[in-house]
């Protein structure tokens, strides 16, 4: 098993949603790897699934499929984000765990880009109960059931709470939502959906 770690982030996470009739993505810090103070039980090892990279997202209830391409750092060391251009490809971020790993694993998509919906332009309608399903490389399928969606301001992004070590596998989808701010070209809120591994 690797090593888990706490990935901490300055300020928000932007995922560089944007709507016409410009498209600016955001810079913002992104997370550093560090080594995690706590250790995760052998019991909880025991529930994932081994490393294996995403290949493709479905999420039945909203009519989302999606490729994924990974997602690590720009040189300067913000994150990267699927290319607006493509606002219906998503994406994963590598330097987190692959989905069905014990831990977060992290799948970003646009809201919106390109002057027509994203990817995730329905992600806010997702409820407790509802299903994702991530394909992995090595033909296995990771299946997810969300507990919970929040909006929250992208000034109040709940890095711990998105990041931060699990005792079990868990999926995080991040998209922007909120009212848009003309001047930065982006959303000013979040929408983040949690789920946990069936």
């Amino acid at each position: 098993m690797r090593s888990s770690w706490v990935i901490f982030v300055a300020l928000a996470l932007l995922t560089g949603c944007a709507s016409p009739p410009d498209v600016t993505l955001p810079t913002t810090p992104a997370p550093t790897q560090q080594q995690s103070s706590t250790t995760v039980p052998p019991s909880a090892v025991d529930r994932g699934m081994p490393p294996s990279e995403p290949t493709e997202v479905r999420i039945p209830k909203i009519g989302a499929t999606s490729s994924l391409i990974p997602l690590g750092l720009n040189p300067d060391e913000t994150i990267e984000v699927p290319p607006v251009e493509k606002p219906m490809q998503a994406g994963w971020y590598k330097l987190a765990r692959t989905p069905g790993e014990v831990g977060p694993a992290v799948l970003l998509g646009h809201v919106d880009g390109n002057r027509q919906p994203g990817i995730f332009f329905r992600l806010k309608e997702l409820v407790a109960g509802d299903e994702v399903e991530v394909s992995r490389k090595d033909g296995s399928t990771a299946r997810f059931r969300v507990h919970r969606t929040e909006q929250i301001a992208k000034n109040s992004f709940p890095t711990e709470a998105v990041y931060g070590d699990t005792r079990e596998p868990e999926l995080r989808l991040i998209t922007c939502g909120g009212s848009f701010d003309q001047a930065a070209h982006s959303y000013r809120d979040n929408i983040i959906v949690y789920a946990k591994l069936i």
